[in-house]
């Protein structure tokens, strides 16, 4: 395993790690804890973009360029995201299987069109 690799995951976990006990830590009323959880999930944030950043240069990769479409792609995949979010708390939480596993696959398709987005049809 080369260095970089090792270094972003372990980066990633605690990234992951953090920004999960943040999110868990908002969602669940029971932890009275919604203030510290925000904190926690934008540490999560946080390490996950110096992940990013790291990485990138532990790889002597160009920095990412900021364009429409990189802001459009990153847009879109956070749209996914949420959807299938959403779609999962609507099934599980508020027990609407119907709507929840069609606003799940709305946000799998939107995921998945962003391969052909990013790296094309050929």
């Amino acid at each position: 395993m080369k260095k970089s690799s090792f270094v972003a995951m372990i980066l990633g976990t605690i990234s992951v790690v953090f920004f999960a006990l943040g999110m868990c830590m908002t969602m669940l009323p029971e932890w009275n804890a919604f203030k510290p959880g925000v904190v926690s999930g934008s540490i999560g944030i946080v390490f996950a973009l110096i992940t990013i950043f790291v990485w990138r240069k532990m790889e002597h990769k160009e920095p990412i360029k900021i364009n429409p479409k990189t802001i459009g792609t990153a847009l879109l995949g956070m749209v996914g995201a949420l959807a299938l979010g959403i779609g999962m708390c609507y099934v599980m939480i508020w027990s609407n299987l119907i709507l929840g596993v069609v606003i799940g696959l709305v946000g799998i398709i939107i995921l998945m069109s962003l391969i052909p987005i990013i790296k094309g049809l050929k």
